[in-house]
């Protein structure tokens, strides 16, 4: 009957098979904690407990269908469709659709995704007429997601002297009025951004006692994935739902908290066992992922954090190669290193074994040149995702716009698109009249003779027929199924002939980007479970939601992945290159603020170490070209920190740039890669033809020598400071000027 229990650990076993009270499930990298959330949801079913009052939280929309087809496939039928399974955001907007009424909203309200929040913004201060370089929208933005997270409205900011007194002395003084600006736009749009879903959903269970009481009945068992990466708003709503049966189990791994950022709290992990004192704890320590060297290797990388859940993560899988530390000269040789060195081990053309990782955006440049030089596919991961291009935010707000005229954003989009000769002081009049008489633009377009705006005859009629079509948009949306009235809208505004007139490789793209957008509609359609006929506004509930990886193209599939360490968590490759490891970029030069700081990007980089299943290569440039000039960079101290009997180092910073050619670089490091025994100790290779100063004869250098630098050619010391392997010289370089430099990375050559 239990067959299912068969397919577990016995660690995961125990933590499947408690169905009443509290656990906390610490699942170690690698570890299947997935399938364990998955199968505590199938053991919840086959005794008996109704998929309507299971609730289970993840973080993305990908891992929820995910878990959703494996448990159909485990108990047959389609009960997970009952399940209340998603993302927080969508799970609470499902909620607050149920409830709108209660916080006066509509049911069919719009969600404000990234680029909407930030749009509004940006129209605020330049109705305000405020300096733009004072008043950053990204600064702005962050700020009143900030103070929404931590539950001070407009009215408590302004009753709040230190934030008055930070504003005052970054010149912000308007900041007050841009906040009650963005709540109030927001409010009369009807529309909700990303933090308003969690804070209007603790309001809700918070201002109505018996709405709480309907959920928390409703939701006997609750389930939450990743929960060390869960913030103070989600905690708090997470704890009220479960105050009644207390059936909650957590999953997660402390030492993968790396959202710190954007708000996650680790001690929601941490202090579990406060909130609920008769907690079962069960740990999943094996790793089926990786490499024993591997495991090991981030073992000991992670120790050295103090904040942590005591853990011995171990894998049976076999020892594996070491891990190579590679060390070149410029971030551009770096990238042909990783280009070569994938060219030299594909096989089969599965480039989607292969990762490359890095802590910042900035650095897929050089990785990019290197890649296309050997032609070698890839795509970039978490870059623009499919729903913020513009075709497709063209058609959405379309979409948008027939389900909610009164979305002002949307409404500003498409108003002259495909262009109707409404130009931008058309609608900076309409704006105006708006915000005069607070109401929405589309009811001031709606009743022109009413609020008789100063427009020709001409732009009266052009805005009446926008109405007009919006309007026969809207009388057709709940009698026509979401791919009827998509298709139609599309073709009816004009969109269509627009983008397929333009036969440039960039309109086909955008053309074909509409398509898919229409394919995945009708999809919707064909697959739809409800109980009435699949309407648009189904459709469009979630869409903000969705990330690129909820629409990942077929063609993308198999193809290198360049990524950055924070969006790779959850993911696995083979192959796993971590580049730029170098301090001031991985530890980032912020984490230098605080112990808790540079705990969280070890931990960070303990996610990156966890993504190889084979073969991890890590890498650090001695120069790196930042800000129109090359940086010198010191090796990253987490690469010290990890275990040296795990490592093997080769050094390519005297390897010249025209001998990095295809398959070069890798055949100095080929015999050595190709070992599988760990070394006693690493080996370090020079392939420098001139002899530098090591570590050990940094005596040797004096102010007034003459040296040569493998870089930047002939100088002169000029001063030597510091002591040991801190020691630094400046040095003056004839055509550069003065560079210091930390003396145990220069490999400096006294010239006699």
């Amino acid at each position: 009957m239990n067959d299912y229990l068969n397919d577990l650990n016995s660690d995961q076993q125990k933590a499947v098979i408690q169905i009443d009270g509290a656990s906390m499930v610490i699942a170690g990298a690698g570890s299947g904690k997935t399938r364990v959330l998955t199968y505590k949801i199938v053991h919840f079913l086959k005794n008996g407990i109704n998929p309507f009052n299971i609730l289970s939280l993840t973080f993305t929309n990908k891992a929820a269908k995910e878990m959703k087809n494996r448990i159909d496939k485990i108990v047959g039928g389609h009960q997970s469709k009952s399940l209340w399974m998603g993302t927080f955001h969508s799970v609470f907007s499902r909620i607050l659709r149920a409830e709108a009424d209660k916080i006066n909203f509509p049911r069919n309200f719009t969600i404000y995704d990234t680029a909407d929040s930030k749009s509004l913004t940006k129209s605020i201060i330049k109705e305000l007429n405020l300096d733009k370089d004072v008043y950053k929208v990204g600064t702005i933005q962050n700020r009143i997601s900030s103070l929404k997270n931590n539950f001070i409205s407009p009215e408590g900011y302004n009753n709040h002297p230190e934030l008055l007194e930070s504003d005052k002395k970054t010149k912000r003084t308007e900041f007050g009025r841009i906040y009650l600006m963005y709540v109030q736009r927001c409010f009369k749009a009807g529309a909700m951004d990303f933090d308003d879903l969690l804070i209007n959903t603790y309001k809700l269970l918070s201002d109505f006692p018996e709405t709480l009481n309907k959920y928390q009945k409703k939701f006997q068992y609750i389930l939450v994935d990743e929960y060390q990466d869960t913030n103070h708003i989600q905690y708090l709503i997470i704890k009220k739902l479960a105050a009644l049966n207390e059936n909650i189990c957590v999953v997660g791994d402390d030492s993968q908290s790396i959202y710190a950022f954007r708000g996650a709290n680790i001690q929601n992990i941490l202090n579990f066992k406060i909130d609920y004192p008769d907690y079962k704890l069960y740990k999943l320590e094996q790793n089926y992922r990786s490499t024993k060297n591997i495991v090991q290797a981030a073992n000991s990388l992670i120790k050295h954090n103090e904040k942590q859940i005591e853990k011995d993560v171990w894998t049976d899988n076999t020892k594996g190669d070491s891990i190579i530390v590679c060390e070149t000269s410029t971030d551009n040789d770096e990238g042909r290193l990783v280009a070569n060195t994938i060219k030299d081990l594909i096989s089969d053309s599965n480039f989607k074994d292969f990762a490359i990782l890095y802590r910042t955006n900035a650095q897929s440049r050089s990785l990019e040149e290197a890649l296309r030089k050997l032609a070698i596919p890839y795509k970039i991961y978490g870059g623009l995702s499919f729903y913020q291009r513009k075709e497709i935010k063209d058609v959405l707000s379309y979409f948008r716009l027939t389900i909610n005229p009164q979305d002002e954003e949307a409404l500003k989009r498409v108003i002259n698109y495909p262009s109707r000769g409404i130009g931008t002081t058309t609608i900076q009049k309409l704006l105006i009249c708006a915000n005069e008489n607070n109401i929405s633009i589309w009811e001031v377009i709606s009743d022109l003779g009413k609020y008789k705006i100063k427009l020709n005859l001409g732009t009266q009629k052009k805005l009446t027929d926008f109405t007009f079509l919006i309007q026969s948009f809207m009388a057709q949306t709940e009698s026509s199924d979401a791919y009827k009235i998509a298709e139609h809208i599309s073709k009816v505004t004009g969109i269509f002939s627009l983008l397929n007139s333009d036969h440039s490789p960039e309109g086909i793209n955008r053309f074909e980007n509409v398509q898919q957008l229409l394919n995945g509609i009708k999809d919707f359609t064909e697959n739809y479970d409800g109980e009435s006929i699949p309407v648009l506004s189904e459709f469009m509930k979630d869409v903000a939601l969705l990330t690129d990886t909820d629409n990942e193209k077929k063609e993308d599939y198999n193809k290198a992945t360049l990524m950055t360490i924070h969006a790779s968590k959850g993911l696995e490759f083979p192959y796993v290159f971590v580049v730029g490891m170098e301090e001031g970029l991985f530890p980032s030069m912020m984490s230098g603020n605080s112990q808790s700081d540079l705990e969280e990007e070890r931990r960070l980089f303990y996610v990156a170490i966890t993504r190889a299943e084979k073969r991890l290569f890590l890498s650090h440039a001695n120069n790196r070209f930042k800000w129109g000039q090359y940086i010198d960079c010191e090796p990253s101290r987490f690469l010290e920190e990890i275990d040296q009997k795990f490592i093997m180092k080769k050094d390519f910073s005297s390897v010249k740039k025209q001998e990095i050619v295809p398959h070069k670089i890798y055949a100095k490091i080929k015999p050595q890669i190709k070992k599988t025994l760990v070394p006693k100790q690493f080996v370090k290779t020079n392939f420098a033809k001139n002899i530098t100063i090591n570590q050990s004869d940094l005596s040797k250098l004096q102010t007034g020598q003459n040296v040569k630098h493998a870089k930047f050619g002939n100088g002169k010391i000029l001063q030597i400071e510091g002591e040991g392997s801190n020691k630094k010289a400046t040095v003056f370089f004839s055509g550069i000027g003065q560079k210091q430099l930390l003396l145990k990375f220069a490999k400096l050559e006294i010239i006699k």
